[in-house]
């Protein structure tokens, strides 16, 4: 495969990237059983950034290696009958957990939804309170770069892949990837990337990975959505390899790791294992990031079988922490539904949205079907007892955060964020 690119032209990165190869070399169709390991081609770049030093333009001058990922639509793997009965379990105990949640009474997936936005984004080391994330979602964050917005941004685009699971289409990865607003690039949102993007490193001669050319992102991301639409392979490997893929491929310029990580969430749902709920995988690989990035490198090398365990104990470790967070938020709503003698509809509706947003306005109030002056009486009421606590009025409408909620959401990534820790 030959990059589309001009030889010599130059390239919005800030260099200029001359093709090394034949012009007839290619991505071809692969017909073994075993996984096959990324192929890489030559290429040679010239720095163009003016703000280099001699001594760092001859650093990053040179010949590198970019990536030819193999078409994966119509390959099977090979999986260890250990790690796929490791597979099996984890989807068991994530669609247990999913079924168990219709009788619990509380509105938990939302707070899943959030903590696994959360989780995701802390992987890329952006981190920020929930009450800071929760008020960012609502308008307030403290400018369009803030930590705190772009993680609220993630949350709707885990909402989209979620809405989308039926669907998994180069289309739809697009939407999700424009949820998120294009991660730190939002000029290129919900668009495939036009230039060479590359892992470490100041140019692709200094990187530790470089991405294929721009121009295989579109068909090699169509071959991946139909490998992630099959129903023939376990769910939790197929959805382990099919987020390595994504990250081989690197469609976007940024935002590539947490669209990644909504695909992973939208295959879990396309296959059945969480119909009501997002299990927040995120959560448990954040405990051991080290052996999640080295598994996406094996990958590379042929081996899926890291990923698929690193995938199988995130799963594990989320259902965990996430029963913690279950009792945490049922605690909050029955603290709302105590603080009158009678259980009215309206406090009933309060209760839960105190128990799934960490903060609101009174117009989401009314939305739940409480009227104005209940919502108000309601609210004074619960703020008294320290139950939600005034905030800044908001885009002109007053607003509220749930101590005890984003406290619960704050103690879930604390949790997420050690390699060992005890349920209750």
């Amino acid at each position: 495969m030959q990059p589309r690119r001009k030889a010599g032209a130059p390239d919005s990165r800030g260099g200029q990237f001359a093709a090394q190869v034949p012009a007839d070399s290619g991505i071809v169709q692969l017909d073994e059983p075993a996984w096959p390991a990324v192929d890489y081609l030559e290429a040679h770049w010239t720095p163009s950034d003016p703000m280099m030093s001699h001594r760092q333009r001859l650093a990053n001058s040179g010949a590198f290696r970019y990536a030819i990922p193999a078409i994966i639509s119509k390959l099977d793997p090979v999986v260890s009958d250990d790690l796929l009965t490791s597979a099996d379990e984890v989807c068991g105990e994530m669609a247990a957990f999913d079924a168990e949640s219709a009788s619990w009474g509380i509105p938990f997936s939302s707070v899943l939804l959030r903590s696994e936005s959360a989780s995701s984004s802390q992987i890329e080391n952006l981190t920020a309170s929930a009450r800071q994330i929760a008020l960012a979602a609502l308008g307030s964050g403290s400018g369009p770069e803030s930590n705190a917005t772009m993680i609220a941004r993630n949350t709707d685009a885990l909402r989209a892949a979620i809405n989308l699971a039926s669907q998994i289409s180069p289309i739809t990865t697009r939407a999700m990837h424009e949820q998120l607003n294009g991660g730190d690039d939002p000029a290129n949102a919900g668009q495939f990337r036009a230039e060479p993007v590359w892992i470490g490193g100041r140019s692709p001669v200094t990187a530790a990975y470089v991405a294929p050319p721009h121009t295989e992102v579109e068909p090699l991301i169509a071959d991946l959505c139909i490998f992630a639409r099959r129903t023939d392979i376990q769910p939790m490997v197929q959805a382990a390899i099919a987020h390595a893929q994504f990250e081989t491929i690197h469609p976007f310029t940024d935002g590539n790791g947490r669209t990644g990580r909504a695909l992973v969430s939208a295959i879990l749902r396309h296959r059945g294992v969480s119909r009501q709920m997002t299990v927040p995988i995120s959560s448990g690989l954040l405990s051991d990031t080290e052996s999640y990035f080295a598994a996406l490198k094996s990958y590379r090398d042929g081996d899926t079988a890291p990923i698929i365990e690193s995938f199988a104990e995130a799963g594990h470790r989320a259902i965990v922490n996430a029963r913690i967070l279950r009792d945490d938020v049922a605690e909050v709503r029955n603290q709302v539904l105590a603080t009158a003698e009678r259980r009215t509809k309206n406090l009933t509706a309060m209760a839960d949205l105190c128990a799934s947003e960490p903060a609101f306005t009174a117009v989401m109030a009314t939305e739940r079907g409480i009227p104005a002056p209940s919502a108000y009486r309601i609210l004074e009421r619960l703020q008294e007892s320290g139950i939600v606590k005034g905030e800044r009025v908001i885009r002109g409408v007053r607003a509220w955060s749930v101590p005890g909620l984003t406290s619960a959401l704050d103690r879930f990534a604390e949790r997420a964020g050690r390699r060992t820790f005890s349920q209750g």
